[in-house]
């Protein structure tokens, strides 16, 4: 944090601009009946909730004052620019923070002396190394400095006011925008691209919804957040129209010498913990992009046993932490970064303008009338900060539009592999009748065992299954395949975790393993394993009749103690002569994708001898 123009969210610029090929993980929330032990919270963990949003949701936006009026180049600014200004932060506060996001979005649910940069980057740093302990107790740690901010600054603010300008509240009437407009003419409109600074980490409400809940969002916004800017910005203002010439250091200026260093060193370490607003809401987004398959497969860590948004991502966290670092040190004046936080601020409030017009019309099937004057209020006033920021595209703005092409090559590319492999396997998918066909093949060879083939169709089988029967020429004598499927709850009850059907030939059945983000996966002291044949044996009992009952049972009984092994594919594309030339670039770099990213099949603990992995390339 630098004390001349002050720091943004650190995170912003470097982070916000931010299957086993035969065995895929589902992810499924819809038409289940699963247990889900999850009760709604009593008023006293919301309270306790809200209390540890200010550690993590609400670092960036409450921190704001730190930066706002420095970015603001205005010359020689007079009392009624400084009320104009005020005015335009009161109602950019009043219109998007509460009524668009607070109201609004979060319905929509389903991240003095100057501080050097090396040291900003030191603590960031061990920000970070704090992210593997989870949502809940880095909040819980990080609450109190935020807490501590929240009340001094507005409390400042009150003595600024009494001290310099009681009367500051006039600038509420909006007819002082008007007139700042007509005095400052397109100087007013550039200076729009600092005060929209006042609204960063808005978005943060919405994108941190998962590591906590809409009333605890809503209720430590209203009636901490918003009153604490309100009157922060309106004690900084009354300030600064007594004393212009403490334009660009307004914040520290203010500040009575009396409380001056406790202050500051509150304002320090706030402005680091600002980054955990956005730290959160990348994991969170990284997250459902892997579960949607827009994004290679990272490590996603539940860091709660209750709930399911509140996740961990270690590679995302230091590569993360790495950007971070690296922009602190290239960027380190504190201006750049401010406008690349800007560009993201205000890009993000515009897209999610346009992104709830749709979702007022398609799902809530809100009035025309109401939509139409939602749309019109917030796209008109979003797209003027738009087009004032874009002015200081050269100036540091260009910082997220670099990160952001970057990120959506690796989407795309990653999306497009998929879908083409997603192709390839639905076409040649093996259905009952194909199975049927190979396994009455007399040069076909039933081994003895247990054999687990996993596979990500549910209406077929995976293509390599038909590329190992015609090159090993066998199959075990009993063969399940099996299919885990993601559930949005935290645990499933052990009765609903495993079913189980025939496929209508001897000795082959298929399974679904369900199980929650708070499960864990492991075969070793064959505890799944036994769990499937449990299940294998009751649905024999009750769907055959009682001359193969016991011929199946003992079937499956011999076949485990023959041993047990588990397939999975393990699949890549042959970029033939016949490609074009996107094919082969974008096929090319799924690849290399591909083969960096962790497996979908979960960690079960399969032991080593037990695993065969059959290759197979899919023509493209």
């Amino acid at each position: 944090m630098d004390r001349q123009t002050g720091r943004p969210d650190l995170t912003t610029a470097a982070g916000a601009a931010a299957q086993s090929d035969a065995a895929v993980t589902v992810a499924v929330h819809d038409g289940e009946t699963i247990n889900n032990d999850q009760k709604d919270p009593s008023r006293w963990e919301t309270l306790v909730l809200a209390y540890k949003t200010l550690g993590v949701v609400f670092g960036g936006l409450v921190t704001s004052p730190l930066y706002v009026y420095p970015s603001m180049p205005l010359k020689s600014p007079t009392e009624d620019d400084y009320l104009g200004i005020y005015s335009i932060m009161f109602w950019t506060l009043s219109l998007i923070g509460v009524v668009k996001y607070a109201t609004i979005a979060l319905q929509a649910d389903d991240q003095g002396e100057a501080l050097v940069e090396g040291l900003s980057a030191i603590i960031l740093i061990v920000l970070f190394l704090l992210q593997k302990f989870g949502t809940s107790r880095v909040s819980f740690l990080l609450s109190p400095i935020m807490g501590a901010w929240t009340l001094t600054t507005p409390l400042v603010g009150i003595y600024s006011i009494i001290k310099h300008y009681p009367s500051i509240f006039k600038a509420i009437s909006p007819h002082y925008i008007a007139l700042f407009f007509l005095r400052n003419g397109k100087q007013g409109w550039i200076y729009l691209g600092g005060t929209v600074l006042c609204i960063t980490g808005s978005e943060a409400m919405f994108a941190d919804l998962g590591h906590f809940n809409r009333s605890s969002i809503r209720i430590a916004f209203l009636y901490t957040i918003y009153p604490s800017l309100v009157l922060t910005y309106a004690g900084q203002t009354a300030y600064l129209i007594r004393n212009p010439d403490d334009h660009f250091n307004g914040f520290y200026k203010f500040i009575p010498s009396a409380v001056y260093w406790p202050i500051f060193v509150i304002a320090t370490l706030a402005a680091i913990v600002a980054s955990q607003s956005l730290i959160s809401a990348t994991f969170s987004v990284i997250k459902q992009s892997v579960v949607l398959d827009y994004f290679p497969r990272v490590k996603v860590v539940h860091t709660s046993s209750s709930k399911e948004g509140e996740v961990y991502s270690p590679e995302v966290n230091y590569i993360l932490m790495i950007l971070c670092v690296a922009v602190i040190l290239v960027f380190g004046d504190g201006q750049d970064i401010g406008n690349a936080f800007g560009v993201v601020v205000s890009i993000v409030m515009l897209i999610t303008t346009i992104l709830l017009t749709l979702v007022m019309i398609i799902i809530w099937r809100t009035p025309p009338a109401l939509v139409a004057l939602y749309f019109v209020v917030f796209f008109v006033m979003e797209s003027v900060y738009v087009s004032a920021i874009f002015t200081k595209i050269p100036e540091g703005g260009w910082i997220p539009f670099a990160i952001s092409l970057i990120l959506a090559f690796i989407m795309f590319g990653w999306f497009y592999g998929r879908q083409r492999k997603l192709e390839y396997e639905l076409t040649h998918k093996i259905d009952s009748e194909r199975l049927r066909t190979l396994l009455i093949d007399p040069g076909l060879q039933r081994v003895p065992g247990l054999c687990f083939f996993y596979t990500n169709i549910q209406d077929g089988l995976t293509p390599i299954l038909g590329h190992y029967i015609k090159n090993m020429r066998s199959l075990h004598k009993v063969t399940v395949f099996t299919t885990l499927r993601y559930l949005l709850v935290p645990k499933v009850a052990p009765g609903e975790r495993i079913v189980v059907s025939k496929l209508g030939l001897r000795g082959v059945y298929r399974c679904v393993i369900r199980y929650g983000y708070a499960d864990k996966l492991s075969l070793e002291g064959d505890d799944l394993v036994n769990q499937v044949i449990q299940s294998l044996r009751s649905h024999v009992l009750h769907c055959s009749n009682s001359l193969e009952v016991d011929t199946e049972v003992s079937e499956l009984d011999e076949a485990k103690l023959a041993g047990v092994v588990h397939i999975r594919g393990k699949t890549r594309f042959y970029i033939g002569k016949d490609c074009g030339w996107f094919d082969r670039t974008m096929l090319a770099f799924y690849e290399v994708l591909h083969s960096n990213c962790r497996s979908a099949l979960p960690a079960m603990g399969v032991p080593l001898p037990q695993r065969i992995e059959v290759g197979m390339l899919y023509e493209a």
